[in-house]
């Protein structure tokens, strides 16, 4: 297949999202002394994390808004790790939002596959994560001077595995399906939501989990793009 236009997923695909979250959640771990409720650090970002994917769920089925998952995810997380609600810093939710974009960590070989692969196609991202954090991502990591296009789920109206949010990033890039290749981790929103939209699919699956999904290609680690593109 003769591809022109690659469409990159960022959280958890180049932006390594669970490093720079749990080096924000110690932050706020040590910020606001949570070693007080008798709550180690790990138990903080492993029950976060729990709570943060299932809202994130939610969301991308429509059934929380943007503003609700900030509201609730830190009440959640601490109300499980017996902090009664009243308890529970005011501000934990807007920290985690300001600091966690600054964060850079990307996962290995992001910069140098990035590189090669902008001198032949041109480069893309397709995000369901929130514009005013995506973008700062972007900026701190260095990622944004790769992609000409970055269609997020708040500026397209709608959500992966939707395809509409992929039909309207191939309008925005001016691509056709035909021509197109999604590279992504989520086997519902890049992998499905890309098949159903016509587009060819790469899914990254660097921890090697086990699955039964048909994707056009696969790989574990980013330089492994190099051996098709």
């Amino acid at each position: 297949m003769a591809y022109r236009h690659l469409f990159f997923d960022l959280d958890h695909t180049l932006w390594d999202f669970e490093t720079n979250a749990n080096e924000t959640l110690a932050t706020l771990y040590e910020r606001h002394d949570l070693a007080r409720y008798g709550i180690v650090l790990h138990d903080f970002n492993r029950v976060y994390n729990d709570v943060n994917h299932a809202l994130w769920r939610l969301y991308q089925a429509n059934k929380v808004t943007q503003t609700q998952l900030r509201a609730v995810r830190f009440v959640r997380t601490l109300a499980r790790l017996g902090v009664a609600e009243a308890d529970v810093p005011p501000t934990l939710s807007a920290e985690f939002t300001d600091i966690l974009p600054q964060k850079a960590a990307v996962f290995p070989h992001t910069h140098e596959t990035l590189d090669y692969l902008r001198g032949k196609y041109t480069l893309h991202l397709i995000t369901n994560g929130f514009e005013d954090v995506q973008h700062r991502k972007l900026a701190s990591s260095n990622l944004a001077q790769y992609f000409d296009q970055v269609i997020t789920s708040e500026h397209s109206g709608c959500l992966k595995p939707d395809p509409r949010m992929f039909a309207h990033a191939l309008q925005a890039a001016g691509a056709a399906a035909a021509e197109s290749l999604m590279i992504g981790d989520n086997l519902e929103c890049d992998v499905l939501g890309a098949h159903n939209a016509g587009i060819d699919q790469v899914y990254f699956n660097p921890d090697k989990r086990r699955h039964f999904a048909q994707t056009t290609y696969e790989i574990s680690s980013l330089d492994e793009l190099r051996n098709f593109l």
